[in-house]
């Protein structure tokens, strides 16, 4: 293609491309060449200049998008019956983005002015941005039940499979979702006590056989008294909680902050980023930095979410799901540094000589945009010579600068020899029923052990 780009074309290879974003990227994806990268480069600042692109470094990001776990407001049905709603945060400058909201059979009903929390995905329509789907409705915290559903001619009634619940809960007929005598169920409250004081329930989730693989889990939260739901206080608190903007904060969206997690991670705690020294006096050393979600922006102390966090300790994870310490409104939000958004961190600065040892370090208050969410796998195979499409353009300013300072770091180990404790890690895959299909170890990579370094690297500086 060698005529110049319509602008929307642009827009959407950068809403498509987010790694490629530098101007010869988009040249290159488009087959301009020569003088026709001048046209290229003005059409580009017209788009900043309008407000539909940011300049970050050598690269062009649209600003105009959305976490992908988002606070929506419901605008109501339309004349075919599809579900809109509008982001409660939007912050960019353009037209407010139209979201498509996917409702599962277990969902409760939605109408117009109801607040939810929903995972996002971008998608090209003509009539909407995003799809979106329910994590639940915010303002509504009903008590949920795990139990046995026991038919009747009127409904039915659940047994909970708590010991210490000698109470049964009473489900009318419209409210039975279809479920079966015998089957473990997940039920809400839907109501008011009736019945002889029983509470009436709506079932949400059929798990069919008590014994079932997906059934396990469930039952092992209820079994050990793991709680699996938040007080309404908590909830309130979570979701009243609004982005922290750049007031009293350093500003890090710059630095290339990137996340490396598991290929199945749901949330992103941590980020980290490094690069050659360029003090003349330390000859061959490295900067590395290490950011965390700024958790303590959101949970301060004495609240009611830092009192059910301290009572829980930690997140407890299945291989089929996981027991968070904080709403979801927090962990896979606010507090997980996705990619392409602004979130608040604690990032440290450390110096490391040529040899790998730690000479200086400092602690910053920050606001980061991760440029990108990588998995361990494809970071190792770009070092190893394979990059991706999301690697790639990555590989020489932040991945090998990265693997450079994690050599040094592994360097002054070894000189040190501490003791060495490199465990095989075992990963249970699931089918889609919930049956284990595999226990297999983990591969071990450097990619592994880069970050693991850094961390204890960061916990070092911070002792």
């Amino acid at each position: 293609m060698s005529k110049i780009p319509s602008k929307p074309e642009i827009l959407d290879w950068i809403a498509e491309n987010p790694t490629l974003t530098a101007k010869r990227d988009i040249a290159k994806a488009f087959g301009i060449k020569g003088a026709a990268r001048i046209d290229l480069k003005r059409v580009l600042k017209e788009l900043e200049a309008e407000g539909h692109l940011e300049k970050r470094k050598r690269s062009y990001q649209d600003p105009d998008r959305l976490p992908p776990v988002s606070v929506l407001q419901v605008t109501g049905p339309d004349k075919d019956g599809d579900l809109f709603a509008k982001p409660m945060e939007w912050q960019g400058e353009g037209v407010e983005p139209v979201v498509l909201v996917i409702p599962r059979a277990s969902d409760p009903a939605l109408g117009a002015g109801d607040r939810i929390l929903a995972r996002l995905t971008l998608v090209q329509a003509q009539d909407h941005h995003y799809e979106a789907r329910l994590i639940r409705r915010i303002g509504a915290n009903p008590q949920r039940v795990l139990g046995i559903f026991r038919k009747t001619t009127e409904g039915g009634r659940i047994v909970p499979i708590d010991k210490g619940s000698d109470k049964e809960w009473w489900v009318p007929g419209d409210a039975t979702h279809g479920a079966k005598d015998g089957e473990l169920v997940e039920a809400e409250q839907a109501g008011p006590k009736a019945r002889m004081g029983s509470p009436r329930a709506r079932i949400v989730e059929r798990l069919g056989d008590p014994s079932a693989p997906k059934a396990v889990s469930l039952i092992a939260i209820h079994q050990h008294g793991i709680p699996d739901d938040f007080p309404d206080d908590v909830m309130a608190q979570a979701d009243a909680a609004k982005p922290v903007g750049l007031k009293g904060r350093e500003d890090l969206r710059d630095l290339p902050l990137i996340t490396i997690d598991p290929s199945d991670a749901r949330d992103h705690d941590d980020a980290c980023y490094a690069h050659a020294d360029e003090d003349p006096k330390n000859e061959g050393g490295h900067v590395v930095w290490v950011a965390i979600a700024d958790v303590a922006a959101y949970v301060t102390p004495g609240s009611a979410l830092d009192r059910e966090a301290r009572k829980r300790g930690n997140s407890t994870y299945f291989p089929d799901r996981v027991v968070p310490m904080l709403p979801d409104r927090l962990s896979g939000d606010l507090c997980s540094l996705h990619e392409g958004v602004p979130r608040a961190c604690i990032a440290v600065r450390m110096v490391l000589d040529a040899a790998g040892n730690k000479i200086g370090h400092s602690f910053h208050r920050g606001l980061m945009r991760s440029p990108a969410s990588l998995h361990y796998e494809e970071v190792q195979d770009a070092i190893d010579g394979a990059p991706n499409d999301r690697t790639g353009p990555l590989l020489d300013a932040v991945l090998k600068p990265i693997y450079a300072a994690y050599a040094a770091l592994k360097a002054a180990r070894a000189e040190r020899q501490p003791l060495d404790l490199d465990l095989p890690e075992r990963r249970i895959e699931l089918d889609k029923d919930g049956t284990v299909k595999s226990v297999n170890f983990k591969d071990r990579l450097d990619a592994h052990r880069l970050i693991e370094e850094f961390m204890v690297l960061a916990n070092v500086a911070a002792a």
